[in-house]
């Protein structure tokens, strides 16, 4: 750093300094690398609005130089790179004796044999209920009928990822350092050449190319002396608070001051811990429903009070009226560990700097395949500074606000910031003072005006303008009364917080995180082989269950469903270890359904009873003051 001022040798400096080490689990098969042979392995192809696609750079050609230099097509228009073609697919099972094709064969094996090095969790659909299954079943069924990656395109790229690789392994990050709000952020940018969650570990989605992102936050004296305060790890569609840890978190493992990441197989989604993870895909309710579901929902949970004590779902702040798909994210981080102290040591980092390069703000397209998916889900990424749409993203323009610490100062500046805030809460309780005084006045003189004015017949109307005058002004008095009494109230817990601050205190590590992702308990890893077998075929045997009802019971069709959804959910209780609680619950349930029958039946008899029931008791509550 020079004069205060950020230069390349220092940004490397920094990047070096604080660089992550990142944990893989058994049976990954790609890993970071440098952007740029990337690249000169892709094709350039736009996808326009009349469906039509056109190869606008051939394989080969493209480079980074041209990659951010490309012309602007029609409205509609989709750019995207494409790192393998169907002539690779076909070239790893067509039949030959060449070179390429033995590579190609090779690549397969390797790939059957490193997965045969992962193991699959348990419980993935036993941790979650009926509903969850059936949209998981939904979900396996769409992804016949839409876009989607195929999953030889993992054989293909892996393919092409040896050749990139072929003369020696590369392990690379793109570093970014910026200042923002008084914190220095350094932006470790991971690519990865291929998502294969899907077809690789039963995950949600495979795409071409995958951007990943690891944050340090670092704060600076007046020396110029840095040091960490917190980390953020991007983590499928998570942001804000619940993504950070504070640098003395427990949770956060460190190899000396290089912060530990435990990497998702497949999905590369980053986690403070190893484990699996259940991350759940959301999928809205149409709007009616959602408002209907959520009423039921409250009602159950907090008038009811129904399992009240269950940490609502998802992890994120998802809105109400969805459900979930589970997938799992085997963050293990059991397999090769790529930074300092580990198996490869990362190579030097490719630095994003100022100005930015083109081929991060003139390339506003995807870098891997556009496979038109509804969902998204199975299309490739934008790049760092854009989103799919093209659109700037938030962790590149706002990385402090991205990680919820736009409203944390950092450490250097806290104190002052809370002495300043002090001064404009005091100052504003004196203006605030200041008007009570004046209102005071005016408010006890015009009291003084409806007294006098009060039983006069010739006055006229100044009685009752007044006399309203005077409602409003006492209304008013006490609203600014009250603001005042509030900022009494601030200012003297100011004061405590400088004090704490004065003395080195400071607030727990994480008392910032209001739900936590964390992996799967030894409880739901040790799920019985029983009760996974029932959560695989549950779903299926419903469906079965529901056709042979309307063919062989239609005469009795509700009786016949009512009975079947009670067999569906007192085995999906006993597996879990819920019988007492759903019997309790199924308690409730007919207390409530018969109150709405009796309700129902014998409505105006209960409406009668009712005022005869309150008549009387008004009349024994007179009948006794009267007593005293």
């Amino acid at each position: 750093m020079k004069d205060g001022r950020l230069d390349p040798e220092s940004d490397v400096a920094l990047l070096r300094r604080f660089e992550p080490v990142m944990r893989f689990t058994k049976g990954e098969r790609f890993y970071p690398l440098d952007v740029e042979p990337y690249v000169r392995a892709c094709g350039l192809w736009v996808h326009r609005a009349g469906g039509q696609e056109e190869a606008v750079v051939p394989r080969g050609k493209l480079t980074l130089e041209n990659l951010g230099r490309q012309p602007e097509d029609g409205p509609g228009a989709v750019h995207y790179l494409r790192f393998t073609e169907p002539r690779d697919i076909r070239e790893l099972y067509s039949r030959g004796s060449g070179s390429s094709l033995k590579r190609g064969r090779r690549v397969i094996e390797d790939l059957r044999s490193a997965r045969k090095n992962f193991r699959v969790g348990r419980g993935r659909l036993a941790r979650v209920g009926y509903v969850s299954r059936f949209a998981d079943a939904l979900y396996s069924v769409a992804l016949l009928a839409r876009g989607r990656v195929p999953g030889e395109s993992a054989y293909a790229a892996s393919v092409a990822y040896g050749r990139i690789t072929s003369e020696r392994d590369h392990y690379n990050y793109h570093g970014r350092v910026l200042r923002q709000d008084g914190w220095l952020v350094l932006q470790y940018w991971l690519f990865y050449p291929f998502n294969d969650w899907r077809s690789g570990f039963f995950g949600a989605n495979d795409h071409e190319a995958d951007w990943e992102k690891v944050m340090v936050f670092l704060s600076q004296s007046e020396g110029g002396e840095v040091r960490p305060e917190w980390t953020a790890y991007a983590a499928h569609e998570y942001t804000g608070d619940n993504l950070r840890r504070r640098w003395d978190d427990p949770e956060l493992e460190k190899v000396g001051e290089h912060p530990v990441v435990h990497v998702a197989a497949g999905s590369h989604a980053s986690f403070y811990s190893p484990g699996e993870y259940l991350t759940e895909l959301e999928l809205n309710f149409p709007a009616p429903i959602a408002r209907t579901a959520d009423r039921m929902r409250r009602f159950w949970r907090r008038t009811l009070r129904q399992y009240a004590g269950e940490a609502a779902a998802p992890d994120r702040d998802g809105a109400p009226g969805s459900f979930v798909i589970p997938f799992v994210d085997y963050a293990r981080g059991d397999g090769l560990s790529v930074g300092p102290g580990g198996d490869r040591e990362w190579d030097p980092p490719r630095l994003i700097g100022d100005p930015v390069p083109d081929w991060v703000s003139g390339y506003r397209g995807l870098w891997g395949l556009y496979t038109r998916d509804p969902f998204k889900g199975e299309d490739a990424p934008a790049g760092p500074m854009y989103d799919r749409g093209g659109g700037p993203d938030r962790a590149w323009y706002d990385p402090v606000g991205w990680a919820g610490l736009d409203k944390v100062p950092a450490p250097t500046e806290e104190l002052g910031v809370v002495l300043g805030r002090r001064a404009e809460v005091a100052a504003r309780r004196a203006r605030l003072r200041a008007e009570i005084e004046e209102k005071g006045r005016e408010l006890r003189g015009l009291g003084v005006e409806v007294a006098a004015l009060q039983g006069r017949s010739d006055v006229g109307g100044a009685y009752e303008v007044r006399k309203s005058r005077l409602g409003a002004l006492a209304v008013e008095v006490n609203r600014v009364r009250e603001r005042e009494a509030a900022d009494a109230t601030v200012l003297e817990t100011l004061d405590v917080y400088a004090g704490r601050l004065r003395a080195g205190e400071r607030e727990p590590a994480r008392a910032h995180i209001s739900r936590a992702h964390t992996p799967a308990s030894d409880v739901e890893l040790h799920t019985s082989r029983v009760a996974e077998v029932w959560a695989a075929v549950s779903v299926s045997l419903a469906l079965i269950c529901l056709v042979a009802i309307i063919v062989f019971e239609r005469e009795h069709l509700m009786v016949a469903l009512v009975a079947s959804i009670a067999v569906f959910a007192f085995v999906e209780a006993g597996f879990k270890g819920r019988l007492t609680r759903l019997v309790s619950s199924v308690n409730v349930g007919l207390a409530v359904v018969a109150a709405l029958i009796l309700a129902y039946e014998f409505f105006w008899q209960m409406v009668i009873l009712g005022v005869l029931t309150l008549g009387l008791y008004v009349l024994w509550d007179n009948l006794r003051e009267l007593r005293r």
